[in-house]
């Protein structure tokens, strides 16, 4: 099975938005569950293609998951400084997990920021029981930025990531 990456189409926000919210909730990600504030930031795609790139990985034209890459700040940079790009809200839906598509995504976004002009670095946050994205973000050469964990609501504290390009 191939799997493309590329940029989200308008036609795709709501799947992508679904699969995002469900990987969430599945993985017990979100404290409220169903009435969780942040669910429906995971399913507002529209919003966040109209201030970053998302991108979806794709096989069989079935939408397999995606990701939010942040080039230079911006309102969806929730922990970028000058020079630095950031990945968000990445998700692949459960059926399609184990097949490279988080790899991939994780991929093309540092190959985007490779390509971005004063990009030094790309940031990202996690959850702490985020093991397997955890294991991707390490073999693909990400170190542990402790110095820069945060809390986004007082109970919850995220763990980030950097890698330096």
């Amino acid at each position: 099975m191939d799997i493309v990456i590329r940029q989200a189409e308008p036609g795709e926000y709501d799947t992508l938005g679904e699969i995002t919210a469900q990987a969430y909730l599945q993985d017990g990600l979100l404290d409220f569950g169903e009435s969780d504030e942040y669910l429906g930031e995971l399913k507002d795609v529209a919003k966040r293609a109209a201030a970053a790139e998302v991108l979806v990985a794709v096989a069989d034209s079935k939408v397999l998951g995606g990701v939010t890459f942040v080039p230079s700040g911006g309102p969806m940079a929730d922990i970028a400084g000058p020079g630095e790009a950031e990945i968000r809200m990445l998700a692949v839906a459960r059926a399609a997990r184990g097949r490279g598509a988080g790899e991939a995504l994780v991929r093309a976004c540092v190959d985007r920021a490779r390509a971005t002009d004063g990009c030094v670095r790309i940031v990202l946050s996690t959850q702490r029981s985020m093991h397997a994205a955890h294991r991707i973000y390490e073999r693909l050469g990400f170190v542990r930025t402790p110095e820069r964990d945060w809390n986004p609501i007082p109970h919850i504290t995220l763990l980030t990531y950097e890698l330096t390009l």
